[in-house]
């Protein structure tokens, strides 16, 4: 009977406390789950880097087919490349890939570092068109409420008003030669690798495939690059209740402007950072005062990207162009920030009020901001 009650005791403790052993496998199996997951992105990340590099030797190698293209189209010039740049971005609902397309070009020959400029400038412009569309299909599926086209146009009329300025000032700079100091390559041995390995299979493709077809081919592949970094970067849409707590308390201008930037800067596309604005807005954590000056700052750091790709390229003439990008962008909007910026937003939000309070009127805007860049890319 003794050994019976000891027993008793212990087969209770037993089935009260699991095994070490039991909890340490209860423990590690999440470990485990986050390790594959952290993998998993590891993998994207590097797939997807290599296939941008890719992506960037195809495009150069191929540029001489996309400039007897472009002549035929006879888009030559700032002007035309400006426009093609901005209905590029229409076409793709992103602007990176055509910035970066447009590295490609100059790096091949195919056209100059002003018209660069201009076709990156024009990617901007278009990549805003996203807030617009995610703005119309809130107006679809929420009563007709106006508010997310409202925003949508609040967010093209800030990009407009701002990269007009800071693309002629960047022309001028370019021009002018006032930012030819900086002069930055590829780290060393980088650009080499490159060449060895991803350049090789774009000389291969050259010897059996027209320049032309080359030049697609890269394209496509940037696609697909910038399709697996979407994979593994944040994807803030729709916010979660911790962001939105956040995002509540920031409501004064300079860090709407600081929050816009950081955004951008943690998706690396200002189409998804544009695009949060009209969730957030709809929501109530974004105010109508604060749409214009996170657009401003997201307007900022969108160019890191590019510039990411001017370095891979080794072209320091191109890191250039996206650098005078930058600067002056950011100079444009610190100016209208500090200086400017009463006015500036009552004059954005009171036109895009008017632009959204009948469909002629809205009808009107959206059919001109697709019929300029057309009239800019045929003149």
């Amino acid at each position: 009977m003794a050994a019976s009650s000891a027993s008793g005791p212990a087969l209770v403790s037993a089935i009260e406390r699991p095994s070490v052993e039991g909890r340490d496998a209860t423990l590690t199996t999440p470990n485990k789950a986050l390790a594959g997951a952290v993998a998993v992105r590891v993998l994207y990340v590097a797939l997807a880097l290599v296939i941008f590099v890719l992506a960037l030797e195809l495009l150069t190698a191929g540029a001489s087919g996309a400039g007897s293209l472009l002549s035929k189209l006879a888009a030559d010039g700032p002007t035309n490349l400006f426009g093609f740049g901005w209905l590029g971005a229409y076409v793709m609902l992103s602007g990176s890939p055509v910035a970066a397309t447009s590295l490609g070009l100059f790096s091949g020959g195919a056209i100059s570092d002003l018209e660069s400029f201009a076709m990156i400038t024009g990617s901007r412009f278009g990549a805003s068109f996203m807030v617009l569309l995610v703005g119309f299909l809130y107006y679809v599926r929420n009563q007709r409420n106006p508010d997310g086209l409202y925003i949508g146009v609040v967010a093209l009329l800030t990009t407009f008003t701002i990269y007009t300025p800071s693309l002629l000032l960047g022309l001028l700079a370019l021009d002018q030669g006032w930012f030819d100091g900086i002069n930055v390559g590829a780290p060393p041995g980088l650009a080499t690798l490159s060449q060895d390995t991803v350049g090789r299979v774009a000389d291969g493709a050259l010897d059996v495939m027209p320049e032309l077809l080359v030049f697609a081919l890269g394209a496509g592949a940037l696609l697909v690059a910038f399709q697996l970094f979407d994979r593994v970067l944040p994807n803030l849409e729709p916010p979660g209740p911790r962001l939105e707590r956040v995002l509540a308390f920031f409501h004064r201008p300079l860090t709407m402007f600081v929050m816009g930037g950081l955004v951008t800067l943690l998706t690396l596309s200002v189409s998804i950072s544009l695009t949060l604005l009209v969730p957030l807005s709809m929501k109530g954590i974004v105010r109508r005062h604060g749409i214009v000056p996170y657009v401003m700052g997201a307007n900022i750091t969108t160019f890191i990207d590019t510039l990411f790709a001017a370095v891979i390229l080794d072209a320091p003439r191109a890191v250039t162009v996206v650098v005078v990008q930058m600067v002056l962008t950011a100079a444009v909007s610190l100016v209208v920030l500090v200086l400017l910026y009463q006015p500036y937003q009552q004059a954005i939000l009171g036109l895009a009020r008017r632009l959204t309070a009948s469909r002629r009127s809205f009808a009107a805007f959206l059919i001109a901001i697709f019929i300029v860049p057309g009239v800019l890319l045929a003149v």
